[in-house]
């Protein structure tokens, strides 16, 4: 089995616990998500492996984070991950990519990821529940910050934070690389 297969096997479980443990309808979770009813039926039975905007907004319609839908399985109370079995979500050709560390649930969902921002590229992100905090910091680079249509500049050293319940994007608009290390809190689902 490849790391693609199990990672696609562990989201369909993971899925079908935790709508069951929220005692979502396929429906339900579909309205909350934004997602098809058809999609939600594709990922619970592993037949797709979806891109990370679906699976990031399933995550926050069940109030968990997206380690723990990714999750080969439930570990010990102290986890370690290896650099190199952190998963990477999302990349570019430019060489722009995030990875997502690692993530707890005590006491909502709690995600560390590591970023990678080439000169010229972008990635936006859809509102998330109310209630979640981003908190960034930019180790190299000038980070621009857009939060709801708002650019805000974040150079090397500095550190950000804000409710992401809005339309919100990370963008490089230098000549170097940005690297920064971002830091996501779910409120629990109601």
């Amino acid at each position: 089995m490849t790391d693609l297969d199990q990672l696609t096997q562990s989201l369909a479980r993971n899925l079908k616990h935790w709508r069951a443990e929220r005692g979502f309808t396929l429906d339900a979770l579909a309205a909350r998500a934004g997602v098809s009813r058809g999609m939600i039926i594709q990922i619970e039975q592993a037949r797709t492996n979806p891109s990370v905007g679906t699976t990031v907004k399933i995550a926050d319609a069940l109030g968990v984070s997206i380690t723990t839908l990714l999750d080969y399985e439930q570990g010990p109370q102290v986890r370690i991950v290896a650099a190199g079995e952190a998963v990477r979500l999302w990349s570019t050709e430019a060489g722009s990519h995030t990875t997502l560390l690692v993530g707890a649930e005590a006491p909502g969902p709690f995600e560390l990821w590591d970023w990678r921002l080439m000169p010229g590229d972008r990635s936006a992100s859809d509102p998330h529940p109310p209630g979640t905090v981003e908190l960034l910091q930019v180790r190299t680079g000038t980070l621009t910050l857009v939060v709801d249509g708002v650019e805000h500049r974040v150079p090397a050293g500095s550190a950000a934070t804000f409710e992401a319940k809005v339309p919100h994007a990370y963008r490089n608009d230098g000549e170097e690389p940005i690297e920064m290390t971002m830091s996501v809190i779910i409120p629990l689902a109601r």
